[in-house]
């Protein structure tokens, strides 16, 4: 079994937000597992409607540059299989619900997130 990369998110910033994608996605992409955690203002990032991420329209502008985009990535992560969890009190601090959230988002406190991460390695973004 593959050590675990787990990445937390921890604010609305979109291009810490794409960043942490394109990590998990590099990470699931050669064999390893992923525990994605939104937490704080990054549950934004796990939300259907994503562009309340702060700098969201330079997606258009990575997109024009060939880079892939925030929805490329993000489902690409779901598709890859990484565990995706929201942080409880981070909706509560965005003014969320889980109603926002993407399906396949288990909304959870940070105990979940470390119990998930064990062992593995954590990436703060």
């Amino acid at each position: 079994m593959s050590r675990i990369l787990a990445i937390t998110l921890a604010d609305d910033s979109f291009p810490r937000a794409h960043h942490a994608l394109v990590m998990a996605a590099g990470a699931l992409s050669i064999g390893r597992s992923v525990v994605f955690f939104g937490g704080g203002l990054g549950v934004q990032a796990l939300c259907r409607e994503w562009r309340g991420l702060a700098g969201s329209n330079f997606d258009a502008v990575l997109q024009e540059r060939g880079v892939a985009s925030f929805e490329m990535l993000r489902e690409a992560v779901f598709e890859l299989g990484a565990e995706m969890l929201a942080c409880e009190s981070g909706l509560r601090a965005a003014g969320l619900d889980a109603d926002a959230l993407c399906m396949g988002v288990e909304v959870c406190g940070v105990t979940r997130f470390l119990e998930r991460a064990g062992d593995g390695q954590i990436l703060a973004i």
